[in-house]
């Protein structure tokens, strides 16, 4: 029986993606990578650090430990200074329903601080979980960070789904052994075919959760 669902933040609650690319794209410039837009979309999800590896490897360059925290720090920076963040039409009605039924959870690679502010913004006393990207080492597409909600949750593999948009994400749900919904919010829905099931658009996403409510049966 399915008790709870677990949600990726960027890009399947908030349309954030752009902003968070235009802060990578702004940081690997000093560090000599040529990223665009479409590149930071196929690592979406990915924490800071894989992010950051990914960024170096883009500029040929390896990563000295001890700028880790800076780049970080300046990343978070740009994007809380010029993020452009909304919530996804129709999506705080369709969460304030599910709530009456399930609990609920977010699994993001973003840090914490930046989640908090949008959790407050939008979607206060919403979710029952969440994991953030500094809450474990192996970010996705390693299932740890989907491992972790299922142990915050209290409830067994088979009595959650994901909701993700991204392919690593994907990716990390069903390495934790999950079932994965996957919408296409920035990449061509073939890039997430790892998924049990693709859909098109967010609200074909609100139509099927709909019909997960004993009221939408």
């Amino acid at each position: 029986m399915l008790r709870s669902i677990i949600f990726d933040m960027d890009g399947v609650l908030v349309d954030s993606m752009p902003s968070h690319a235009d802060a990578w794209i702004a940081v690997s410039k000093e560090v000599g990578a040529e990223v665009s837009r479409d590149d930071v979309y196929e690592v979406e999800g990915a924490n800071h650090i894989l992010g950051i590896e990914w960024l170096f490897e883009k500029a040929g360059k390896q990563v000295e430990p001890h700028l880790y925290e800076e780049i970080k720090r300046k990343k978070v920076e740009y994007f809380s200074a010029n993020a452009s963040i909304a919530p996804f039409d129709g999506m705080f009605e369709c969460l304030r329903e599910l709530k009456q039924h399930f609990s609920l959870a977010v699994v993001t690679g973003s840090d914490r601080y930046t989640v908090n502010g949008i959790m407050d913004d939008f979607f206060p006393d919403v979710f029952d979980t969440i994991v953030c990207g500094e809450d474990v080492h192996y970010g996705k597409p390693y299932p740890d960070p989907y491992l972790k909600a299922v142990e915050l949750l209290s409830i067994e593999k088979s009595e959650c789904m994901v909701v993700e948009n991204a392919p690593m994400g994907v990716e990390s749900a069903k390495r934790a052994g999950l079932f994965c919904v996957g919408v296409p919010t920035y990449v061509p829905p073939f890039k997430l075919n790892a998924a049990d099931i693709v859909l098109s658009d967010h609200p074909s996403l609100y139509e099927y959760l709909e019909k997960l409510t004993p009221s939408g049966n």
